[in-house]
């Protein structure tokens, strides 16, 4: 059975900080006919052309995304809907004041968690059913002078209004997907809606009744044996302003783990380890054939001692830009990149074309050494080949709009299981 808020063949879903279209994607590939996303919205501050917001219409038709600042959306002119999905960028969360009435809290200006919080704030009795958001796996631990703050401001934020939270730090790689990319997923319900509703015991729903315990199994990890809580806040009164100044201020505490719950103002953490008996994906499974690789892909045979040199183990005198020198020293990587392997983490500079640490080469069929071409990188995405490809785009920046996104799979495993929930 489910609540009033939830149209019995299909969910209502908007769609914020949408990039690309990674959380539609995904659900859409759990099931079109019940995942409905019917408002997007997409702002790249930093650029003149919105490129993603470009992708997203070529893929979902003209209109299907709202090209400006969040921020300038009025609550109102977003519909009603049953779920908010997003990536939301990660910045400092911190509250910069209560309201002079004292009946609210203001957020620091331009942080874009905020915008969630007042759409949901908002919506008062139309608030929806899921929320269903992503982040760095470092938002955990943001930020540094005060471990776990952030976090703990939008446990509370959601907690204020009526949610229970789950989170989990996944990295896609380790439940056979093709990517090593660990980013933390969060997943609020109401507590009255028909998840809530459900809601046994932390320990049980950790790891074995809640959504992500069904879609990403785990095992207790042997560091930490049992669950630790913490409450967030003490006050009564203006309790994320509480937390501001006084989560951790000692920053003696890990508060948070990899794995955990949120449940009237008392988090409940754990760390675990993954548990996948699914045949791991690798660079090999997402390859287009040599035909398909665009010449300049290939490295430069004058080009290849100096990928060796960036790829390669270091310890050498460097001199800052005030004269002072100092010894730099790093780490070896595999080079090339085994196609036997999932990928490393996709980030924006992959595609250039100079040699450089962090982007790939890959030997492939023709026994030449390559950078990884737009398709394979969407792949590693788990997105539809050439989701990124229109004119205005280049490979370059189809690459940086793949090291923004996020693995689509994930997404679909939460949404097969949110489905299933949800239906009764």
């Amino acid at each position: 059975m489910v609540s009033e808020n939830i149209h019995m063949n299909e969910i209502r879903v908007i769609e914020l900080f949408a990039g690309v279209g990674g959380f539609r994607v995904g659900l859409e590939k759990a099931d079109a006919d019940f995942f409905k996303t019917i408002w997007a919205n997409q702002w790249e501050p930093s650029t003149k052309v919105q490129h993603a917001a470009m992708v997203y219409e070529k893929n979902f038709g003209m209109g299907s995304v709202v090209n400006v600042d969040i921020n300038q959306v009025k609550t109102n002119d977003i519909p009603n809907h049953d779920m908010l999905v997003g990536g939301f960028p990660c910045q400092d969360y911190s509250v910069a004041t209560t309201l002079s009435n004292s009946k609210g809290i203001e957020g620091k200006k331009g942080v874009l968690w905020w915008s969630i919080y007042r759409i949901l704030k908002e919506k008062e009795a139309n608030r929806p059913e899921i929320v269903f958001l992503e982040n760095v796996d470092r938002l955990l631990l943001s930020p540094a002078s005060q471990r776990g703050r952030d976090f703990a401001i939008i446990l509370e934020c959601l907690n204020e209004l009526g949610y229970i939270v789950e989170w989990r730090v996944i990295n896609a790689a380790e439940y056979a997907m093709p990517q090593k990319r660990r980013r933390t997923y969060i997943v609020g319900y109401k507590n009255d809606g028909v998840i809530g509703k459900t809601f046994t015991t932390p320990e049980d729903w950790i790891f074995h009744s809640g959504i992500f315990a069904k879609a990403f199994p785990v095992l207790i990890a042997e560091k930490q044996p049992t669950l630790r809580s913490i409450k967030l806040s003490s006050s009564k009164k203006n309790r994320l302003y509480d937390i501001t100044n006084n989560f951790n201020e000692s920053n003696k505490l890990h508060p948070f783990e990899n794995s955990g719950l949120m449940a009237n103002g008392i988090a409940y953490s754990v760390s675990t380890i993954p548990v996948c008996e699914e045949k791991p994906r690798r660079i090999r499974d997402i390859m287009v054939s040599p035909e398909e690789v665009p010449a300049e892909f290939y490295v430069p045979e004058e080009q290849i001692e100096r990928w060796k040199y960036y790829k390669g183990a270091k310890r050498e005198p460097r001199t800052k830009k005030n004269g002072i020198q100092y010894m730099y020293s790093e780490g070896g990587m595999e080079f090339p990149d085994s196609i036997d392997k999932p990928s490393r983490t996709i980030i924006t500079s992959e595609g250039g074309k100079s040699p450089d640490r962090c982007r790939h080469v890959i030997q492939d069929q023709t026994g030449r050494l390559r950078r990884l071409v737009p398709v394979e990188l969407e792949r590693l995405n788990m997105f539809p080949a050439n989701h990124t490809k229109l004119d205005g785009v280049d490979d370059g920046r189809r690459a940086f709009l793949m090291g923004n996104a996020l693995v689509c799979g994930i997404i679909t495993r939460v949404g097969k299981e949110l489905e299933t929930r949800l239906k009764g």
